[in-house]
Formats: C-alpha cells, structure tokens, sequence
C-alpha cells in the first residue's frame, strides 16, 4: 500500500480515494488559523469543501493560539542570541531527484509541516506540530528523511496532490543551515528534534545534511516506494489496490448494515470507535478520527490497566512460552507508584492460575496484540481488531480477551453487550477469518481483579451465541454506518466530565456548567 500511495497519479476505479462530508485531518482547522496569521490575504481552506465541526473549529483557534506564541518566544530567543529570524515560507520545498526506483521516471521528495527561512535563504527551517504535549525525539531516519528535504529542496507549486510539482525561481541559493524544531500544540513547548537513538539535535549545515540523508535515508526509497508485500491493516481503507487484493481478509455483512452512503470515502472501525461513537458522536470524531484530547492526568484505574497489560504482552511474547506461575512478579511497573503498585501485582497474581502457557503444546502458536483486519464489502468498512491474545491450542482457534478491574457473571448475549469485542471475536472465528478445530475453537474472557479471578467462555459455533453477536455487532454499528455528520449530542446518562474533548465542545461546556450550578 506504501508503494502505491507514493504514486499519487496511479488511479483505480474501485480505490478509497473518494471524499467524507467532515474534514478528517486534525491539524485542519490549526492550519487554517496559522495560515490567515502568516499569509494574510491568500484564499484559505487547503482540505477541500469538506465541513469543520464547530468544535474541531474552537480546537483550531486554540492550538493556532498556542502555536503563534511558542513561535512569538522562539524568535524572541534567537533575537536574544543574535540569530537572524526566520519567516513563514509559502511554497513548498520538493526535492526532485532521478529516479532509483524500477518503472519511475522521477520522485519528488516533501514533508509536511511549517516552513520558515531567513530572509536570504541561507537557514532553513521546518517545524513539526504534535498534536498533544511536546515529544522531542524522532527516529534519525525519519529526521534525515526531512533534512532531505530541506537541503536538496526548491519552491515549487503544489496546487494538486496527483500533479506533477513544478519548480519556481526564486533566485535564493541553496540553504548552509536546516533545522527541524518540534513543537506541542497541547502545552506550547518547543525544542529542536533528537534522534531517538543517539540524543543528536536536527540542526545541521548543509554538508551534513547532504551526508545523513544519503546515509540513513536515500537507501531506503526503493524499498519504500517499490515494496510489493501486503499487510493488512488501517491504511487498506485508502489502499488502491483493495478491489483486486488477495491477502485482505472478506466477510460480507459483518457489521450487519449495508452501506447507505455510495460517494463516501470508505473507513475503518474498531469497536471502540463504535463505542465513542454511541457515546457521543462528536466525541467519537474529536478523539477517535482527529485524535483531539485535552492534556489530563489519567486516573489510577487506566494505568493501572495499561501496566498490567503490558506486562501480559512482554510475558506471552516470550518464545520459551515459560508458564507465567514460573515467573517472579516484576517489583515495579511502569507507570504506577506507592500503592498504585499493589492491586496491579495482585491482578498478576491472579493470571497465573489462568495462564494459556500452562496448557498449550510446543507446536502451538501465541500471538499476543494480535491484529485482525477484515473487509466488510456490504458496508464498504474496514474493520479493525487487537486482540488481547490469539493462540491454538489441540487444533483450535482461540482468542483471549483480558479486562481488570470489577466483574459479575452474567448470560452470553449481556456479556457480548458489556464487552462488544467479544462479539466480534465470535464472529471472526464463526467466519473462518481465524481457522481451527470447531470443537476447540473459542472465546475467553479473563478478568482479572485484586482480590480474585474469573474465566468465561463462548462457543463461535453456537448458533445461539452466534445471533448473539450479529445483533450485538448490528446494533452498534448501524448508527455509524448511517451517519454523514458528527453531532454534539451525547447519549443520555453520559458523563461530558469523562470526555476528553469537551473543552472544545458547546453542548459538553453547558452541560458541565450547569451541573455545577
């Protein structure tokens, strides 16, 4: 899919590329404000005709704030220090290089972000927005990549993805100086990008970037942009070679709702985005679909759950499979501290009774975050699942969900209604997405809490069970699938107070308002 998407003017009728009704870029509405601040008086609006929500609006005002100030205090910093200042540049910077590539006559290297250069073009300038608090490191190849860019670069017109860029004479010479400054939209912090690997700021002259990016990133262009190995996963949605794919994974009628809306853009869903979607559809949009959340501390229960979890994984994925009963409890674990660390370690405690290990064979297999990706051709949805824990055992098929925190036991179809995934486990397995012995093929779910334990099962081949999930899965689903908008209308009964965006939101602002009151 990589490959493809790097040719932007290679077309299939039967490809993603079609349009959604409400901008699907976070940073939209953030570009729109910095642009009208920087280049006063040129049309706005870069994303198309597509809707800006009210509320991925008020996000955009306030990010574009924050942004405009970091830069405000960065060019106070460089004046102090006797820099020369940098300035907005509009055209974009593409490099243009002959081709390596097998069957490409040219390819034209760019990246995303702000562009600022001092008024001779002598130092070059890229920042990298994120959408949250700031994260000062980035793989070296992935900074040498846009260094590339930035040293090798020229203005070109950039009116259309899929046209050819076409280079503008500006008379400037070619940069003696990048950098590439990363900067948090959620706190304001700035700072010049490290390498991850080594602590190296991305601030170089021209000669050392040439050099970094012939050596850490031109070589991997053909593999990049001529790869031809398949994976399924979320990009399938925007993939062009979808139609005629054989290694995605199709079950027609999966979601149970047929697709209403023929000239959308096709998506992918996890239940969880079906769940904040239920919830509140515009909550499902700021924070599944933009990925727009308001900086918080987590509670204890999330973190608590997170380290448990993570420590299942390292220990699953563990290719001598040792039984977790024969492995000493970690005396720390990320994220928790005091008495935070105490329930977790008793949940540990816990699994070892119900570890998989102590049962499966040495030709089984475990795959723990297991990644299943499924095509549902009748809703035109990719759907998206990462199972706790998927392994065989005797022939059989069998994913494992886990869950921490309280349990009550309870019939199959409340439980598939408590626990949605589980509902789509039954029917990946029901629809031979995953193959195994029927007689030993199931469901798990493990919960686990501090002070016990429970295991429940479901039979994917139980007919019962079976239009257990159909509903479950179909009653989810089908508002979604319907939907063309993301309203600011939360279901009844739910807390605005838990929803990460309402900040942003009218209805979640005078709904806490007026609790409060």
């Amino acid at each position: 899919m990589r490959a493809l998407k790097a040719r932007p003017r290679l077309r299939s009728a039967a490809d993603g590329w079609r349009t959604s009704p409400v901008v699907e870029f976070g940073f939209s509405a953030w570009e729109t404000h910095v642009d009208a601040v920087e280049f006063p008086g040129t049309p706005g609006g870069r994303r198309g005709s597509a809707i800006v929500t009210p509320a991925h609006r008020a996000w955009g005002r306030e990010a574009a704030a924050t942004y405009l100030a970091a830069r405000k205090r960065f060019l106070r910093e460089q004046e102090e220090a006797g820099l020369p200042p940098t300035i907005p540049v509009q055209e974009r910077w593409v490099a243009s290089r002959v081709a390596d590539v097998p069957g490409v006559r040219r390819y034209e290297l760019e990246v995303w972000g702000r562009q600022y250069a001092t008024p001779d073009g002598s130092v070059r300038e890229l920042w990298l927005p994120q959408l949250g608090a700031l994260r000062p490191n980035r793989p070296l190849a992935e900074l040498a990549a846009a260094a590339g860019a930035l040293v090798y670069g020229v203005p070109s017109h950039t009116d259309r993805y899929t046209a050819e860029r076409t280079a503008m004479h500006t008379g400037n010479a070619a940069p003696a100086r990048v950098r590439i400054i990363g900067v948090g939209l959620g706190d304001g912090e700035t700072s010049v990008l490290r390498a991850e690997e080594s602590g190296v700021p991305a601030d170089w002259t021209d000669d050392e970037a040439r050099e970094l990016f012939q050596r850490q990133a031109a070589h991997r262009v053909t593999p990049a942009t001529s790869g031809t190995g398949r994976r399924p996963g979320a990009d399938c949605a925007d993939c062009k070679a979808l139609a005629s794919c054989s290694t995605l994974k199709r079950v027609p009628g999966l979601l149970g709702v047929p697709h209403s809306s023929p000239g959308r853009k096709r998506r992918t869903v996890s239940v969880s985005d079906l769940r904040a979607y239920r919830d509140c559809p515009s909550r499902y949009h700021l924070t599944r679909v933009l990925r727009l959340r308001e900086l918080r501390v987590e509670s204890e229960a999330i973190r608590r759950g997170r380290a448990v979890d993570a420590w299942l994984n390292a220990r699953h994925a563990d290719p001598l499979r040792v039984p977790c009963r024969y492995t000493p409890l970690p005396e720390s674990l990320p994220g928790l501290q005091g008495d935070e660390l105490a329930p977790a370690l008793a949940m540990l405690e816990r699994h070892r009774g119900r570890c998989p290990f102590d049962r499966i064979g040495t030709h089984d297999t475990c795959s723990p975050q297991h990644r299943i990706t499924v095509y549902d051709p009748a809703a035109d949805v990719v759907v998206l699942a990462d199972c706790d824990l998927v392994y065989t055992e005797r022939g059989g098929v069998v994913i494992r969900e886990t869950k921490t925190g309280a349990h009550r036991y309870c019939a199959s179809g409340e439980l598939m209604e408590r626990y949605p995934q589980l509902a789509l486990a039954v029917l990946f397995v029901a629809a031979g997405t995953l193959t195994g012995d029927p007689r030993r093929s199931r469901i798990e779910l493990e919960t686990l809490r501090p002070d016990g334990s429970a295991e429940e099962e479901l039979d994917p081949f139980d007919p019962v069970t079976v239009e257990q999930a159909r509903r479950v899965l179909r009653d989810l689903a089908a508002p979604w699938v319907a939907a063309v908008d993301y309203p600011e209308a939360p279901r009844t009964g739910y807390d605005c107070g838990n929803c990460e965006a309402s900040k942003w939101c009218a209805t979640g602002r005078a709904r806490l308002s007026e609790e409060a009151r």
